[in-house]
């Protein structure tokens, strides 16, 4: 093969969450190597610059970018994305394959299950909310695509877990229930999708100082132990989680699925 053809030029990924940290950083890395994006995330005004201007550096490389400032877990927003989708679809006159679908939502409740009041500790609407967009929406989405026939042999799909899923941190329980769900429906996906080609794995990312990490009461602490433990001796950066999910994503990591791989420079196996 040329070294100026790429394996993945001309495709598409979906990004869930693609407007900062992990997100962001996926998508520029998979437009550099050729895919089209279709991007998805939650802003308000004050942040849409910085929106515009990953839009625009995906341009820059030659890339289409279509976003939509949407609450991903959002059934009714799903199915307008993908009615969106559909009808860009029908505009190039050929099918749009889903090559790399990213979930990266980092939205859910940071409250203790057990408090010194019923109003400081988590309610059931908090847990629910938690697990529906964090774990619950990737399966939705999945289902959605594979059925409108978007994801087909060749298709990668991956979710963004952490530590959390496994260990625990003060105020993390529904996040940390969350990662938990998400790893067992990445492993479910990857059984079920198995027969139709479709990979599907977790990224465990280590410590990454990200918008999502500095809300989590504690986040200065964690980082400091992170930065201590490491073998590696630096944070995670997101570059390094999405040259990870570029190197998975081409046609030669096919037989990679069912896994939580851990992208952390050895984090993880220190106690």
């Amino acid at each position: 093969m040329s070294e100026n053809i790429k394996p993945l030029d001309g495709e598409w990924a979906l990004i869930l969450g693609a407007s900062s940290g992990f997100g962001e950083s996926v998508a520029l890395e998979l437009a550099s190597l050729g895919l089209n994006i279709f991007g998805v995330h939650l802003d308000r005004k004050s942040t849409f610059p910085n929106v515009d201007r990953i839009v625009k550096e995906i341009h820059d490389l030659g890339r289409s970018a279509i976003f939509f400032n949407a609450n991903a877990a959002d059934p009714e927003k799903r199915s307008e994305i993908l009615s969106a989708m559909q009808s860009k679809s029908e505009e190039l006159g050929s099918p749009i394959v889903i090559r790399v679908l990213l979930h990266s939502l980092a939205f859910g409740t940071l409250k203790p299950f057990i408090a010194p009041s019923q109003a400081e500790a988590i309610s059931k609407p908090q847990m629910d909310m938690t697990l529906d967009v964090m774990a619950n929406s990737l399966v939705y989405w999945t289902q959605d695509l594979v059925a409108k026939q978007f994801m087909g042999r060749g298709s990668r799909i991956f979710s963004m877990t952490s530590a959390g899923g496994a260990r625990v941190w003060r105020t993390y329980g529904a996040v940390s229930a969350a990662k938990s769900a998400l790893e067992s429906h990445t492993r479910q996906l990857a059984l079920e999708l198995a027969p139709l080609g479709i990979t599907a794995n977790a990224i465990m990312a280590g410590v990454t100082d990200t918008p999502a990490l500095r809300k989590i009461p504690g986040s200065t602490e964690m980082i400091d132990l992170a930065k201590r433990k490491n073998p590696s001796g630096r944070l995670t950066l997101p570059k390094d989680v999405a040259e990870a999910i570029g190197l998975l994503s081409q046609p030669k990591g096919q037989w990679i699925t069912g896994n939580v791989i851990c992208v952390d420079g050895g984090e993880f196996i220190v106690d």
